[in-house]
């Protein structure tokens, strides 16, 4: 298992590499104000920190109370990284700390738990949760230069990330989620069902579009999902399946 999605992670990394070498670096990126040197800067430096933490723990562990003392400018703090160097050079030096932290967790057994900016993960939880950000932040650039990118097989490991991060999207709120199940029924790329849960409060559409809902790239309205219940209904006001801050994502457009 951990070596697919090792190959997924690469497959998304590869894509984004290639629509970054097309596009200008200055260019704004929704993700206010960040651009596409900073959406680089940013995946550079937190692969960096995965390497870090799946290879010194206990460093990566020293680092924490600085970010919750401030972990808007610790996030700030590695749009440095970009800055300054030209597209091939910003580029190679990616891919190259990229590589490192996936031949990194390719040799940790599957009972590690390695550290983050959240709970500890499995490398397999790890791998998914980079598999995300590289697709979600791969969408700002997507959107930022007007690109086309086609839906994938990959996506169903965004989808259960999702799924599975429903609780924590009301805990980085400080609330609590409603007793209840939800039930997810997807359209995957190929035409086929993915289906987590059960129930009658259920989410159903696209998996692209729950995938863009849950990393907060599309406003619920601007997407094709369904959703019965009420359980379904106020999840995905608050859906978010990334570390960090509680944010409210992209508005309505």
């Amino acid at each position: 298992m951990l070596t697919e999605l090792l190959d997924d992670l690469r497959a998304e990394h590869d894509e984004l590499v290639r629509l970054v070498l097309e596009a200008d670096l200055d260019q704004p990126v929704p993700a206010e104000p960040w651009d596409v040197r900073d959406t680089v800067s940013h995946l550079l430096v937190a692969d960096a920190k995965g390497l870090l933490a799946a290879t010194d723990p206990d460093v990566f562990n020293a680092e924490l109370p600085q970010v919750l003392a401030d972990p808007s400018g610790f996030l700030d703090g590695w749009l440095a990284a970009g800055k300054g160097l030209a597209k091939d050079v910003l580029v190679e030096k990616w891919h190259r700390g990229f590589e490192l932290m996936v031949e990194a967790f390719a040799t940790l057994p599957m009972a590690t738990k390695v550290p983050w900016y959240g709970p500890p993960m499995s490398p397999a939880s790890f791998a998914t949760a980079r598999l995300m950000e590289y697709w979600a932040h791969g969408q700002d650039v997507v959107d930022a230069v007007g690109a086309e990118r086609l839906p994938t097989a990959r996506l169903r490991h965004i989808a259960h990330l999702g799924v599975r991060t429903r609780g924590f999207s009301y805990a980085v709120r400080g609330l609590t989620a409603p007793e209840g199940e939800v039930r997810v029924t997807l359209k995957a790329p190929d035409g086929s069902t993915w289906e987590w849960g059960s129930g009658d409060d259920a989410v159903i559409g696209p998996a692209e579009d729950f995938c863009l809902r849950v990393t907060q790239r599309r406003h619920r309205d601007d997407t094709a999902l369904v959703t019965t219940g009420p359980l379904a209904d106020d999840w995905m006001d608050h859906a978010q399946c990334f570390a960090g801050l509680p944010t409210d994502g992209r508005p309505k457009k």
